[in-house]
């Protein structure tokens, strides 16, 4: 058994059959859409650059998100924070602050390129490790996961992307049944 192939598989599956065909026809407004009040979403800071909201710290329970921001957690979070940190050069492990983007996408047009543009870096790199690769502890990049293998970061990323993302089917679902009036 491939499991590496198997874990690649499986996020090539939810992507081309679940959550990319759910970005059809995606609007600013329901891009930025507040099903209530307090939602995190994707803003502009003083500096006018969109930074997505919350704390340093998590709050239970965890507050509603918008489209936008959970666009974002799968674009930056899962995809282009690993792939920075994993695939790029330099030693920050990868929650440093350094692999996040200053400004993202301002517009749903935006987020949904930036998305598959993650998507298609992450997709490629592990796409491309063999089987030691997949088995090879992430070191000092992983931070407090160091000893975890790179198959159990694609399994953790594979699991985040589909958690959030059936989250953004959920509220397109309600945006589009009139639940934003």
């Amino acid at each position: 058994m491939d499991w590496g192939r198997l874990l690649v598989a499986q996020l090539e599956f939810y992507w081309d059959a679940h959550l990319w065909p759910r970005r059809n026809g995606l609007t600013d407004d329901e891009y930025f859409w507040e099903p209530v009040a307090g939602c995190w979403s994707v803003r502009p800071g003083d500096d006018g650059r969109f930074r997505a909201d919350g704390p340093a710290t998590r709050r239970s329970p965890a507050p509603v998100t918008t489209i936008a921001w959970r666009m974002m957690h799968i674009a930056v979070g899962c995809f282009a924070t690993r792939t920075s940190a994993f695939f790029g050069p330099g030693e920050a492990d990868m929650f440093d602050p350094v692999h996040t983007p200053d400004d993202l996408p301002h517009t749903a047009a935006g987020g949904v390129a930036f998305l598959h543009d993650t998507y298609r870096q992450w997709h490629a790199h592990i796409a491309a490790l063999d089987d030691e690769a997949m088995r090879t502890p992430l070191g000092p990049k992983g931070a407090y996961f160091s000893e975890d293998p790179m198959a159990a970061l694609i399994a953790h990323i594979n699991r985040e992307t589909m958690h959030h993302g059936g989250e953004i089917g959920m509220l397109r679902d309600l945006y589009g049944a009139g639940f934003n009036r």
